[in-house]
């Protein structure tokens, strides 16, 4: 299986790039998932030429618009290098499936970065780093995250699940989109936006069915943005817990009464909060086996990034 070229914050990978010379290697990122991605690692205080070590800087003034300057010198202002730095750099990350940053960070924090009052004072308000904000504006679509919430399990397997999921359509768009493409692509991924929204599975699937053939771009570049925006949400145990009784009623004509009852038990105590939703995914998968069903073989909900990861081990 090819790597899925993701961004990265060059200091979680071990690079010696941080303002004290440090970094702020991610276990995570270099020891788990690099098997699956190609980074392109990037430190755009490193790129519009701050030496190591440096001066720290900080966000100062709006939240929505903050500057970047000196910590203890608000006069070295380098806001305007760092967009411009930003600008050059979008067209590379074209083809990027994903990108991790790192917490906190005036350049490339994305959640909950300290910005300051003109009195020294911090703002009510959080902002997010010059550099990643550039980012995320220009590639809305972008599934993007900090590598400390990695180490939250749900939301690892939140982010992991929406790279694979941009990066399959991706490839569709690379190998020129069709109708057929684009619903091929929604009846596989039905349940897994149904465990995320059932009310925005079945608006995408109604929205294709009235537009896609009149105007396929449009049609696809609206569907692919509620489509991401659905699968950043976070799944639920009672909207998983929906999607796996659906899945087990196409079982019920194939299964024993004992097989049956074995299933529901561990999918009721999965939503109880008893058993990691992987127990009764392994026996939906094992049944599924000994019944095949095309239909929820194609189903992504069951098999939404490599199994190695063991992500829904733990949620």
């Amino acid at each position: 299986m090819a790597k899925i070229k993701i961004g990265i914050s060059s200091c979680l990978l071990g690079e010696e790039v941080r303002y004290n010379g440090g970094h702020k290697r991610s276990v995570i990122c270099t020891d788990q998932l690099q098997k699956y991605f190609e980074y392109t690692p990037i430190c755009p205080e490193l790129g519009i030429g701050l030496g190591v070590p440096r001066k720290p800087i900080r966000l100062v003034g709006d939240p929505a618009n903050p500057r970047a300057v000196g910590s203890d010198n608000a006069s070295f202002d380098v806001t305007d290098k760092l967009k411009s730095f930003a600008q050059k750099t979008l067209p590379a990350l074209q083809k990027l499936s994903g990108y991790i940053f790192v917490k906190g960070s005036p350049s490339c924090g994305v959640f909950r970065v300290k910005v300051y009052l003109e009195n020294g004072m911090p703002a009510d308000e959080p902002g997010s780093g010059i550099y990643s904000r550039m980012v995320m504006e220009n590639y809305p679509l972008l599934p993007v995250e900090e590598a400390g919430r990695l180490n939250d399990p749900v939301l690892k397997e939140n982010f992991i699940t929406r790279v694979f999921a941009y990066h399959q359509w991706q490839q569709l768009v690379t190998e020129s989109l069709t109708a057929n493409k684009v619903l091929e692509f929604h009846r596989n991924y039905k349940y897994l936006l149904m465990a995320h929204s059932p009310d925005e599975c079945s608006r995408l699937g109604r929205m294709l069915a009235e537009t896609l053939s009149s105007d396929l771009n449009k049609a696809a570049d609206e569907y692919i943005a509620g489509f991401m925006q659905t699968l950043s949400r976070q799944a639920t145990r009672k909207s998983n817990t929906n999607v796996l009784m659906h899945l087990q009623g196409y079982l019920k004509k194939q299964l024993l009464r004992t097989q049956k009852e074995s299933l529901a038990e561990s999918i009721d105590k999965y939503r109880q909060g008893l058993l990691p939703i992987i127990v009764p995914i392994t026996l939906l998968k094992s049944h599924f086996n000994s019944f095949p069903n095309k239909y929820i073989e194609s189903q992504r909900f069951l098999s939404p990034y490599p199994e190695e990861l063991c992500l829904r081990n733990r949620i």
